[in-house]
């Protein structure tokens, strides 16, 4: 996939085609019973087989309030009415297949009671005829928690109010949620920090987490990615955030449990360090190129002293080659509860 928010020369006209798109989104929302609307981001994606008018997705991240349900998240993609296949060669899933992996991952940790996605409150799909030509929008409604992403918690502003039990805390919790995805027969594909959440506890945490203990459960989110791992099996693919990517991926194997292990590999490195262990210039002329060279051909970063019983574990997880990584997250999970005796 293609994504304006890597590909700056595109920004400028999306910013002027959002000037049309966003009243008539809004006004799609509001006849939904969607009410305080506040567009957080839109982007723009097209896939390489289309490339004209009818090719580009629209998609977004809006903010709302709803009679029902509260404040809400509401993930939003605009397609023309005719694209109505999902094309999975190419990972060019809509909304729909979110909507189907959300609604599958939950009704089975339901059962288990092993609380892994944000619920799906709703998923509506919206015939717009303002639009030339007519255009779906295509929603997905998830509760909206106040205190953000793990991401948020990592940025420049936070780090400082983070400790090393607190650090502990986030990977075990994340651990859990992986190792449980993968128990109920699905891949994520898309493991970062941006997409665990931190959910509201009984006693309604505040924004500042940090000052109430370790009491925050995480969630996983966004699921656009999402595999069930019968079907990764078959078809290869190289969609996902480039950062977190494994070696494999790149050389066109299919996504597995140890390319999910990978991308939590990277993840470790980020919230015990604050950056991630790999990095590509921001001007790089083949983006894909320079992170393909940062997987699969430089070393394993090493971790500041502080951290170093953590280093054995971080070699498993970003091992160059498979049967050297972890083969499952329960067993990186055992290795990261077994740091708590230490």
């Amino acid at each position: 996939m293609e994504n304006s928010a890597s590909n700056p020369s595109i920004t400028q006209a999306l910013q002027e085609q959002s000037q049309q798109l966003l009243p008539i989104i809004t006004q799609a929302l509001a006849t939904q019973h969607f009410s305080e609307i506040v567009h957080q981001r839109i982007a723009q994606q097209t896939t390489e087989q289309t490339q004209d008018i009818e090719g580009i997705h629209y998609q977004g991240l809006t903010r709302a309030q709803h009679s029902q349900f509260g404040q809400v998240m509401i993930k939003w993609q605009l397609i023309a009415d005719t694209d109505t296949e999902i094309d999975v060669d190419n990972m060019s899933f809509d909304l729909t297949h979110e909507a189907e992996a959300l609604t599958s991952v939950n009704a089975v940790s339901k059962i288990e009671d092993k609380a892994i996605a944000a619920p799906l409150l709703a998923h509506h799909c919206v015939n717009v005829q303002a639009l030339e030509p007519p255009q779906k929008l295509i929603i997905i409604v998830m509760p909206y928690y106040p205190n953000g992403s793990l991401a948020r918690q990592l940025s420049t502003q936070n780090q400082h109010s983070l400790t090393a039990q607190h650090r502990h805390h986030f990977l075990v919790q994340s651990a859990h949620l992986i190792a449980n995805l993968h128990q109920v027969g699905w891949l994520h594909n898309d493991i970062k920090p941006s997409n665990i959440l931190l959910e509201r506890s009984d006693d309604e945490l505040p924004v500042d987490i940090m000052s109430n203990g370790l009491t925050s459960r995480l969630l996983i989110t966004d699921f656009a990615l999402a595999q069930h791992i019968t079907v990764a099996n078959s078809h290869p693919n190289l969609a996902g955030t480039l950062a977190y990517l494994s070696p494999e991926r790149w050389q066109g194997q299919v996504a597995t449990v140890q390319s999910d292990i990978y991308a939590f590999g990277i993840m470790m490195v980020e919230v015990l360090t604050g950056k991630r262990p790999f990095q590509v210039a921001a001007n790089s002329k083949d983006a894909s190129k320079a992170w393909a060279i940062q997987h699969c051909q430089q070393p394993i970063p090493k971790l500041p002293s502080e951290y170093s019983h953590y280093q054995c574990i971080v070699d498993k997880a970003l091992a160059k080659q498979i049967e050297r990584r972890y083969q499952s997250m329960e067993v990186v999970l055992k290795d990261l509860t077994s740091l708590d005796d230490s």
